[in-house]
């Protein structure tokens, strides 16, 4: 989202101010000298100046200038509440521990503690949630989005929280009718990656299975698809399957009907939206009566602690996990203390265990 030129020169000044750089009663540079500074016109200047003194950071003398007012006042003008919310689809099970860690790792570091709410993909217990937090007194927000890959039915609510000034970040995912601060795997290269991977095995006739109502998902639906694309002959072996949340069994039915076929048939390798999909998988090719990765190669997605322990061992590709919910606390906390921010995109790597194995040519 593109900065004003009036936002850059009121947060330089703003910097200056809370890092002491500027102190008390001292005389901000002149007009003309910030507009030579930063290459813009008065006016730019002078819109800068004065949020800065409405938000009574600065104070300014008839004929005489601008200058820093008291520290005191700034620190209670900066006060926010110690207590952050925290909205999760889920928060009890696989990786989401790990990331709800990584915040509390942060904040707790910065006396800081948070309000937990789990939505289980659910929009109406998201509302609920906002509600409830929009209730309270909160510095600030970190969000996993709900069914992303919709736009989201509680914008009202977001809306609202971005005229209350609380700071928001987003996690896994990003909502397309909200412009904020997100902390995103590289979904879509990284199933171009692990498909390209199956290729180089010498697998043809691989199974992608998607579950399509977080954008995580279409994401890494699409990196399956370009992987194939740009392997135009291989494209009649492309088999799909996508599955909303709350109907994951009609995804293992497919599944199920397919292993069932001729060895002729059916599909040499399987790629899993993640690792908690890609075990339900494992389980049911068991009971099928065929074997991993002889019958049927298998790759997940988030590395979870499941995944090292299952038999065989299953391969996987990275998820940043407690680094992602590192960053997203400190970059909330950054917001706070009215620091711009930039979103980031973690890189997946390849992590090779034991439930792919090459084909003969």
């Amino acid at each position: 989202m593109k900065t004003n030129k009036y936002e850059i020169i009121k947060q330089y000044i703003l910097d200056k101010i809370l890092s002491g750089d500027y102190s008390v009663d001292q005389k901000l540079p002149t007009e003309s000298e910030l507009m030579s500074a930063f290459s813009v016109s008065r006016y730019t200047v002078r819109r800068a100046i004065s949020d800065l003194e409405n938000e009574n950071f600065i104070y300014r003398i008839q004929g005489g200038g601008s200058f820093v007012a008291d520290k005191t006042e700034i620190l209670q003008k900066e006060s926010v509440p110690q207590v952050v919310g925290v909205i999760s689809t889920h928060i009890a099970s696989y990786i989401f521990p790990a990331i709800i860690d990584g915040i509390d790792q942060v904040l707790s570091m910065h006396n800081f503690s948070f309000i937990l709410a789990n939505t289980h993909n659910d929009p109406v217990r998201e509302r609920s949630a906002l509600k409830n937090f929009m209730r309270q007194n909160l510095g600030g927000l970190i969000v996993e989005p709900t069914k992303s890959a919709s736009e989201t039915t509680n914008i009202d609510l977001y809306k609202e929280i971005e005229k209350l000034g609380i700071p928001v970040i987003f996690i896994n995912a990003a909502y397309k009718n909200i412009q904020g601060t997100t902390l995103v795997s590289d979904d879509q290269h990284a199933f171009y990656q692990a498909t390209n991977y199956l290729f180089s095995k010498n697998h043809k006739k691989i199974v992608g299975v998607f579950q399509v109502d977080d954008l995580q998902g279409v994401h890494r639906l699409n990196g399956y698809l370009e992987a194939y694309q740009d392997h135009s002959s291989l494209l009649p072996f492309c088999k799909p399957i996508m599955y909303q949340s709350d109907n994951v069994n009609s995804a293992l039915q497919q599944m199920n009907d397919l292993l069932l076929k001729t060895s002729s048939e059916r599909p040499t390798a399987i790629l899993a939206y993640n690792d908690q999909l890609a075990i339900r998988i494992m389980d049911l090719v068991n009971d099928i009566g065929l074997k991993i990765p002889t019958d049927v190669s298998i790759i997940g997605f988030d590395d979870s602690q499941l995944s090292k322990y299952m038999s065989p061992r299953l391969t996987t590709m990275t998820h940043a996990q407690q680094m992602m919910g590192r960053d997203a606390a400190t970059l909330l906390l950054q917001k706070i203390n009215h620091h711009k921010v930039d979103s980031v995109v973690y890189e997946s790597l390849m992590v090779e265990r034991d439930s792919v194995r090459k084909l003969k040519e």
